[in-house]
């Protein structure tokens, strides 16, 4: 397989810096009456979900550090509120503002009691404007003229000269706009999932059969559902993916007669496959029901002439789908919530989705990860055999509610001073037992690679593939038809 047939992911690019956008004006709103009303107006307007958000300074302190958190804290990233959890300093604060509002679009933002502000945290607030293009307002209560003149030459201090300004209630009302529709409150629901029973340790041959006759109806017909997705995936890809082969006439034939030997996936293919299968896992809520989709996999492919060989008892091993964590709404929330640092955050979420041992994690470097932080790929022999030939990397795909996170980690480790492509994403992640136990608790979820810790390769890394050179059989319509199942 050439480069040129290989999917976008495995191409050997790095992740490209996010753009930002033309910076807004600043908007500045003067509020001379000081009405509750406007209060409640840009509270109500603030929808984090739709990219804007309302920011309340903490007040007695002048901390540019604080004002990041509280920017954080609008975002609903207050992890950082608990007493115990890690603290940011000021230049890494606001890199992780700078760098949530890229990851996340989030594209306007209002600064409540901008009068209070000092010159310093003015000048942080242009250079996040500036760094990412959002639409700043800046929302004052100046009763007197004296208090808007000192207001004027701070911002002029800060270098913040596109001002414009509106002033009046009604005015600024109006400029604020309607209140958001829709906001949710509070976490996402629980998650759900039907759960499958023990499924048989058969081979692809006899697997979907061995389903049937230990099934009840509705057992099956959830475990055959999987199957069938996995089947379809794996036809999907092939016709995708994989150059065509020569037709068994133009394979040359040994001369004793015998059929010709299969041919071996090459590492390009193999790197493929591996992102295949982590693809059509990674968001299996249990190793049931990833066995069923390996199988139905399998099947697939043997329905192209292809033979897909994977570890025989897949729910001793580990990797994806077996000791994954689906990246659900209710997890995504719960990470983004008790980690505001996009390191952090990234890491947990990695650790989650992709079920290694975290010292395969710590390996990841920043061009690891594609230009649509949509897969890592883990170079680990050329990190242990140093000098050797590179073989198939870990490929491992990241789940769309992951997505953001993986972006906002590159971004940071992009704009942190000193910093190439070839240095790690997690760095000081997984290093010292105290730092990552650290960050297991302000994570607050279980992992079941750290429960269940596994001493091998993982098991999408261990499957191969070979090309059968056999008469391809008519494409079904339906998978075989099983006695007294509707298929």
């Amino acid at each position: 397989m050439t480069a040129a047939t290989l999917p976008p992911a495995l191409t050997p690019q790095a992740a490209t810096p996010l753009a930002a956008p033309a910076a807004w004006p600043v908007r500045l709103l003067l509020d001379s009456d000081d009405d509750h009303a406007v209060h409640k107006a840009a509270y109500q307007w603030a929808d984090p979900a739709r990219g804007r958000v309302t920011t309340d300074p903490t007040p007695h302190t002048t901390s540019p550090a604080y004002l990041a958190l509280d920017v954080l804290r609008a975002m609903v990233r207050n992890g950082f509120s608990r007493p115990e959890a890690e603290r940011m300093s000021t230049d890494p604060a606001w890199r992780a503002v700078a760098c949530w509002t890229l990851a996340c679009d989030l594209r306007e933002a209002i600064v409540l009691r901008a009068h209070r502000l000092t010159v310093e945290r003015l000048r942080r607030l242009g250079a996040w404007r500036d760094a990412t293009g959002i639409r700043l307002t800046l929302l004052a209560h100046v009763p007197e003229q004296a208090d808007e003149q000192r207001l004027r030459m701070r911002l002029q201090d800060a270098g913040l000269t596109d001002v414009m300004t509106l002033r009046g209630t009604p005015a600024v009302l109006d400029a604020i706009g309607p209140a958001a529709s829709g906001r949710r409150y509070g976490p996402p629901p629980h998650d759900h999932a039907h759960p499958l029973p023990t499924v048989p340790r058969s081979s692809v041959a006899a697997f979907r059969a061995d389903c049937w006759r230990r099934q009840n109806e509705t057992d099956f017909a959830h475990a055959d559902g999987q199957y069938r997705a996995g089947y379809a995936a794996a036809r999907t890809w092939l016709a995708r993916t994989l150059a065509p082969q020569p037709p068994p006439a133009q394979v040359t034939e040994p001369a004793d007669g015998r059929p010709a030997e299969p041919t071996v996936f090459n590492p390009r293919e193999i790197e493929a496959l591996r992102l295949f299968l982590a693809r059509l896992t990674v968001l299996s809520p249990s190793p049931q029901h990833t066995v069923a989709r390996v199988r139905g996999a399998q099947a697939g492919f043997l329905s192209r002439s292809v033979l897909l060989n994977v570890p025989d008892d897949l729910t001793s091993c580990a990797g994806p789908g077996i000791t994954t964590v689906p990246i659900t709404p209710r997890i995504a929330h719960t990470i983004t919530l008790r980690l505001p640092n996009p390191l952090r955050a990234a890491a947990v979420a990695a650790l989650l989705f992709t079920g290694t041992a975290k010292s395969l994690l710590s390996m990841t470097q920043i061009a690891s990860v594609d230009d649509r932080s949509t897969t890592v790929a883990i170079d680990r022999d050329s990190r242990i055999n140093i000098g050797e030939p590179p073989g198939p990397r870990h490929m491992y795909a990241v789940p769309p509610r992951a997505r953001p996170l993986l972006r906002a980690a590159v971004e940071f480790r992009r704009r942190t001073p000193r910093t190439a492509a070839a240095h790690g994403l997690f760095a000081n992640c997984f290093g010292t037992a105290d730092r990552f136990k650290t960050l297991i608790a302000d994570a607050g979820l279980p992992i079941p690679a750290l429960v269940h810790p596994h001493p091998s390769d993982d098991w999408h890394t261990a499957a191969r593939g070979w090309h059968l050179h056999t008469p391809e059989p008519p494409a079904p319509h339906a998978l075989p038809r099983l006695a007294g199942v509707r298929t």
